[in-house]
């Protein structure tokens, strides 16, 4: 199984890459991954939030498989602990999913268009956060999931 991180946004800013590239590679000792970086359109500031909302659907579909198991990063999704994060992966290898996408969304959100093609919906928290902040957050809890399927000491109960 492949773990894919898609974000619309810039590359990761100084203050997160190390972060990111540390669980990323942690990460690759379970499952394949990748971070596929979406650049914001290039209009994007002459257009609507709804206008650009759809414009980074439409990029987001465009990079996206019929096969590919979708989790869009929503804070109207379902919050899960760090076991329960565990079970939702070892469900995905289970079942065969050759990819598995966490997507996170531009400054306004995900259009609706992605929202009903993607296969879960998944809340980190409550809180806003950055949405570079959150790229290091989901990697951490990638791998923290990953540790807790092996038994290994990184998750402390």
């Amino acid at each position: 199984m492949k773990i894919i991180f898609r974000a619309i946004g810039k590359s990761h800013e100084p203050y997160v890459k190390a972060g990111v590239e540390e669980f990323s590679s942690r990460i690759s000792r379970y499952y394949k991954v990748e971070w596929d970086i979406i650049p914001v359109p290039k209009n994007a500031a002459a257009l609507s939030e709804q206008e650009l909302k759809k414009k980074e659907g439409e990029l987001i579909l465009n990079t996206t498989g019929k096969e590919d198991y979708l989790v869009a990063l929503d804070e109207r999704g379902k919050e899960l602990n760090s076991e329960e994060l565990a079970a939702f992966i070892q469900a995905r290898a289970n079942e065969s999913s050759k990819q598995v996408v966490f997507l996170i969304g531009g400054a306004f959100g995900i259009d609706e268009t992605v929202m009903k093609r993607a296969n879960y919906k998944w809340s980190l928290s409550r809180l806003t956060f950055p949405h570079q902040l959150v790229r290091l957050i989901l990697a951490e809890g990638i791998y923290r999931a990953c540790s807790i399927l092996k038994n290994e000491k990184y998750h402390h109960k």
